[in-house]
């Protein structure tokens, strides 16, 4: 009779299991038919249009392997996936109120942001830099004393030069951007002296402009940024499963053909390479993958 009890409890505990691993994200996917994508349009290489305005990027092939597992998972090989533009200043409401089920882009994980949603393990480690013309000779922090600076509206960038302007009383001139693109472009025109913003962001817009050789990225680094796919806060199963698809490419080798392609190879529309190995700190992250916002865990 006990072992009947047991053998009953074992079922009630793997039927409950089952039914919590269809609740939140991946039971609104089951029930829909589809999993929705956000993505952005100009977060080179990372997730941005093509010439046929198709969403691609690093973080996008990332984004299809989690998708690939979520098909198998829920034995629905014709799931469909819906593509959902996002932006710096939408993104995070949009993950929070259900509209999209990934974010797929360049998105830091920090911790006051884990109070709105949750990350996936990180897939890239960059760092908070500034870009300027060669000819303004901005060398230092110091230097963009009075000057006007621009970034990113919605960014973690944004924010922390806001900060270090006050704390630092450097009297600078912060403008917001729309996009990413529209900010570069205040400092191609002379409407900003220099751009703050992850430092592989800066690099791809630099490489895109006229004239890639009028403009340097600072070497001083403002903080460090690891970035992470976002999923929706408190799906501890969505959660779960999608860091496991994630661990997964990592513990494969899979990370290193997906890395190449987009950091050491010409990338479509124009065949721009970033010449990028991979750094230390994604390294560590590929032999030891974590879901930190704490920057400390990647120095």
């Amino acid at each position: 009779m006990k072992r009947v009890a047991l053998f009953t409890l074992s079922l009630l505990a793997l039927a409950s299991f089952g039914a919590s691993a269809q609740d939140g994200t991946l039971g609104k996917i089951k029930s829909s038919g589809a999993i929705t994508v956000g993505h952005r349009d100009a977060s080179l290489p990372f997730s941005y249009y093509d010439d046929k305005q198709q969403p691609i990027g690093y973080a996008m092939d990332l984004c299809m392997k989690i998708v690939d597992a979520v098909k198998a998972e829920l034995k629905m090989p014709a799931l469909k996936v819906n593509y959902q533009l996002v932006t710096s200043a939408n993104r995070i409401p949009l993950m929070a109120n259900g509209t999209i089920d990934l974010e797929c882009g360049s998105t830091t994980n920090n911790i006051p942001r884990q109070e709105q949603v949750w990350f996936t393990i990180t897939h890239f480690v960059t760092a908070n830099r500034w870009v300027s013309k060669k000819s303004s000779n901005v060398k230092k922090l110091a230097d963009l004393k009075g000057k006007t600076v621009v970034s990113t509206a919605g960014t973690t960038n944004i924010k922390q030069i806001t900060e270090i302007n006050a704390a630092q009383n450097l009297g600078m001139n912060i403008i917001s951007a729309n996009g990413h693109p529209e900010a570069f472009q205040m400092v191609e025109t002379g409407r900003a002296v220099a751009f703050v913003m992850d430092d592989i962001l800066l690099a791809g817009l630099a490489a895109q402009s006229r004239s890639p050789g009028d403009y340097e990225i600072s070497a001083d680094a403002l903080s460090v940024e690891p970035y992470g796919i976002m999923v929706r806060k408190d799906d501890k199963t969505f959660k779960a499963f999608v860091d496991k698809a994630m661990t997964d490419v990592y513990k494969s080798g899979q990370i290193n053909a997906i890395y190449s392609k987009w950091f050491e190879k010409p990338v479509p529309p124009k065949n721009i390479n970033l010449n990028l190995p991979m750094g230390a700190a994604f390294k560590k992250v590929v032999a030891n993958p974590t879901s930190s916002g704490d920057p400390k865990v990647y120095e």
